[in-house]
């Protein structure tokens, strides 16, 4: 683990034990301040990459994670398994960039006990952090409301998951799919699966055409 990731912030001695990861230093100290400000939270180790996550969750057992979906360029979601193994008691709050429902309708059916978008106000952070230690699940309302409008009936297009999304993004940014395999530690073979679904759920194969979708789903600027 790294500098910042390895060496435990020095906790007070009452509280819920919060481990925060994400690879932005400023985002971490912005989280560390937020928390450190109620005393109802304790932060005990702070990670920058999945691997150190990994770690810090198995060293410290925590009963909060504030979890980022990308660090270092590596996808967190396909680890939320492994880190509720290593620490059933762990609740997972996801917070990220990534608007797409796909994201966070994955995150959810994976284990995380709460999904929120980086431009929430601070109030709701504290919020969703109390709410999932108590054992609730959480979602920002605004993307409550677009995971409802977004789920399918019988007739409508099958939505993303969350993989596709990612493949998607990639595609669209220009990525063959020799990288992408490489990028989400996934064969070619899997990778080539996931173009094959996207074709067919949105009826789009040209990389104008996967730009395009990209950038209506918010994946791409």
């Amino acid at each position: 683990m790294d500098a910042c990731s390895s060496t435990p912030v020095r906790p007070n001695p009452q509280g819920i034990p919060v481990v925060l990861a994400d690879d932005h230093l400023v985002v971490r100290a912005g989280m560390r301040l937020l928390l450190a400000q109620d005393p109802a939270f304790r932060i005990v180790a702070e990670s920058s990459t999945v691997p150190d996550t990994l770690e810090a969750v198995r060293q410290h057992r925590p009963r909060v994670l504030v979890l980022d979906l990308t660090m270092a360029g590596q996808s967190s979601l396909p680890m939320i398994p492994a880190l509720l193994t290593v620490s059933p008691g762990t609740r997972i709050l996801v917070l990220t960039m990534q608007e797409d429902p796909a994201f966070a309708r994955e995150a959810l059916r994976t284990g995380a006990a709460g999904y929120l978008l980086k431009e929430a106000a601070a109030e709701e952070l504290l919020a969703a952090a109390h709410q999932v230690a108590d054992g609730a699940t959480y979602v920002q309302p605004v993307l409550g409301a677009r995971l409802a409008i977004d789920t399918p009936g019988p007739a409508e297009q099958e939505p993303l998951t969350a993989r596709e999304a990612e493949v998607l993004s990639l595609l669209a940014l220009g990525h063959t799919n020799q990288e992408i395999a490489r990028r989400l530690y996934v064969s070619v073979r899997t990778v080539e699966t996931h173009r094959s679904r996207i074709r067919d759920k949105l009826g789009k194969d040209t990389r104008a055409e996967l730009i395009a979708a990209a950038r209506e789903r918010g994946l791409v600027a």
